[in-house]
């Protein structure tokens, strides 16, 4: 029987010091001694992967910009599904006429590229994914470049109003709160939920037989993709009433009781 795993990153494999666990780890090896994927499916372009596989001595297939990007574990893209950079412009001229307070991201392949790099809210987000912003505009990115994501980091008073003023201004667009204060624009259709559907079907794997942990509103449609749905402790309330198979928190071996709990582990 094909089984598979797949994994968010912030607030789910890393703890709070953006570190993850040992035990995370040691679950990560027993999956691979058993020929059970991996995948790590996040709204972190690549850039902000390859530290996390630098530091642990592990590679995996990886989803990026949340379902935008799939990559191989060889590095070959297998997915890719972009919005064209006239449409980054009308939205970040629709942030700067309507004065909305966020300050934004433009995400392309391995590009990152902020309107205030001094922002810090930016400069915060460097520090988690250990990788410098480039400060400029659209226009740096060459003619046909997929914009993978626009990122808004918002007052976070205002996050849920920016959410729903880009919601209904954009309702061709897959708008997403990933945080207290992110919110994520893809292009239509592209969810994590869709990313690990596009997967599985490559590799021949029931849903049935998947597993996935998130801990955020952006997780929420991977997670009720699965079989085996694991809501990290630390996630909203709200999204506990949803997700009832809640495991531990991602400070206290969530990854691995949970594993270890449906019996794939020991």
């Amino acid at each position: 029987m094909n089984k598979i795993v797949f994994c968010d990153i912030d607030g789910t494999l890393l703890d709070n010091n953006h570190r993850m666990l040992k035990s995370s780890y040691e679950a990560i090896k027993k999956l691979k001694d058993q020929d059970i994927p991996f995948v790590i499916v996040t709204a972190r372009g690549p850039t902000g992967v390859y530290p996390i596989f630098e530091r642990y001595k592990f590679i995996c297939p990886i989803v990026c910009y949340s379902g935008a990007l799939i990559i191989d574990v060889d590095g070959e893209i297998l997915y890719s599904n972009g919005f064209s950079k006239d449409t980054a412009v009308a939205i970040i001229n629709y942030l700067e006429q309507e004065k909305l307070d966020c300050t934004w991201n433009i995400y392309s392949m391995d590009s990152w590229i902020v309107n205030n790099r001094a922002d810090e809210r930016v400069a915060r987000e460097e520090a988690i994914v250990e990788v410098d912003a480039t400060e400029g505009t659209v226009d740096m990115l060459s003619d046909g470049a997929p914009v993978g994501k626009l990122l808004c980091m918002c007052n976070p008073n205002l996050t849920d109003e920016i959410e729903t003023k880009l919601k209904t201004k954009f309702p061709h667009l897959s708008i997403v709160r990933s945080s207290d204060i992110l919110v994520e624009v893809m292009n239509k259709g592209i969810t994590k939920g869709k990313s690990v559907q596009i997967i599985c079907e490559k590799w021949d794997i029931d849903l049935n037989n998947a597993v996935a942990f998130g801990d955020h509103y952006n997780d929420l449609d991977m997670l009720e993709a699965v079989g085996n749905p694991f809501l990290m402790g630390n996630a909203p309330a709200e999204l506990k009433e949803r997700i009832r198979n809640v495991t531990k928190s991602n400070e206290e071996d969530g990854i691995y009781y949970g594993l270890k709990k449906i019996g794939w582990i020991d």
